[in-house]
């Protein structure tokens, strides 16, 4: 995360739409610090489709990220930002890498929205899952490391370090269904009316009557991916993971599923054809990491993978079209389709599903 490096993320000049009074925040700041920060120079992240993220830099050179809920309508329960500080807080003292925090605000007297601050990683941001700008010696091993923090972070005690109320594993994939259900049709008004969502819907339908899947109680990031994690600048390492958005306490097989979609979707070039391991290699490695004996139910998991994916498209597409998105690679026609592409590939796996469902 640094402008001068390949893997650095691109920094721009705050856009018009999430702009702040910078004063406000440089007066908080000095309050969470207890000393006078100085003058702050700001500047946004690009690439990010959900929270903006600034970079804070102080008059003596020290940086911090800033994070914040978008501006405009936003569907319930998203851009979740206390949440996010809430659950890398509680990480700190854990196997699983996290940028320190510094505080959270929730006086939208501030900037008008809740936020939060945190320390800034220095490292590489690879984009791509197929891990082009990566040398080809680290790419299995930094694919292999990316699976081991995810199993780091599913053996956390959740309960242990403060997370207990955080969610409810009981009957989560049930809830999680509704929850992306309620959320792509709360964004469809906003979207053409001639965008065939029956893919959508079918594959809604279908998740819905899947209840033979036991619970499993750990918790689960909601957007586990190479994209989300700064990477260590010299070796295949992962620093820090971001985006803390979406987690709750689940199921960890909805986090690996996601994780495996690079393999499954057609606008992702198959990590395994540019060096990286097979989509077998990685889940074999994750069941040895986690000490599980095999993956229950595992095309379900994938289906859904699917279909949160698209939710989440459909979802930027939708505030796109009302000029809300953080990005602005965005493009509501062009990711609306592509979330119905996806949501026809989850609709497919679940077809080929049988009812021997287990990988062992």
């Amino acid at each position: 995360m640094t402008m001068a490096h390949a893997g650095s993320p691109e920094l721009e000049a705050p856009r018009p739409a999430h702009r702040f009074d910078e004063a406000r925040v440089r007066d908080w700041l000095g309050e969470a610090l207890g000393t006078d920060p100085g003058p702050l120079y700001v500047q946004q992240f690009e690439g990010g489709m959900s929270n903006p993220t600034f970079l804070l830099t102080t008059s003596a050179g020290k940086r911090y990220v800033l994070r914040k809920k978008p501006p405009g309508e936003l569907l319930p329960r998203a851009h979740a930002v206390d949440r996010e500080y809430r659950i890398i807080n509680a990480l700190q003292e854990t196997p699983v890498p996290v940028p320190g925090t510094v505080a959270f605000c929730d006086d939208t007297s501030v900037i008008g929205v809740d936020f939060f601050l945190m320390d800034f990683v220095e490292g590489r941001v690879i984009a791509d899952p197929a891990m082009e700008p990566v040398p080809l010696a680290e790419r299995r091993p930094l694919a292999f490391a990316l699976v081991d923090t995810l199993a780091e972070l599913h053996k956390v005690d959740y309960e242990a370090v403060g997370l207990g109320d955080f969610g409810r594993p009981e009957g989560f994939m049930a809830r999680q269904v509704k929850r992306w259900k309620g959320q792509y049709e709360t964004a469809r008004s906003a979207l053409p009316a001639s965008l065939d969502h029956s893919d959508m819907d079918w594959l809604a339908a279908w998740l819905a009557e899947q209840n033979g899947i036991a619970d499993e109680a750990t918790i689960v990031h909601g957007d586990f991916r190479l994209g989300n994690v700064i990477i260590d600048r010299h070796e295949p390492r992962p620093l820090a993971v971001l985006d803390w958005e979406l987690s709750t306490i689940g199921h960890p097989l909805s986090d690996l599923a996601y994780l495996m979609l690079p393999y499954h979707l057609p606008h992702m070039q198959d990590p395994s054809t540019n060096g990286a391991p097979t989509q077998d290699e990685m889940l074999a490695r994750y069941v040895a990491s986690s000490g599980r004996s095999g993956l229950e139910n595992w095309p379900v998991f994938l289906a859904f993978a699917c279909f949160r994916y698209a939710a989440i498209v459909h979802g930027v597409a939708a505030r796109a079209a009302k000029g809300n998105v953080s990005s602005a690679r965005a493009d509501p026609i062009r990711d609306a389709q592509r979330a119905m592409t996806v949501a026809r590939i989850g609709r497919d796996i679940a077809l080929d599903a049988d009812g021997d469902t287990r990988l062992s």
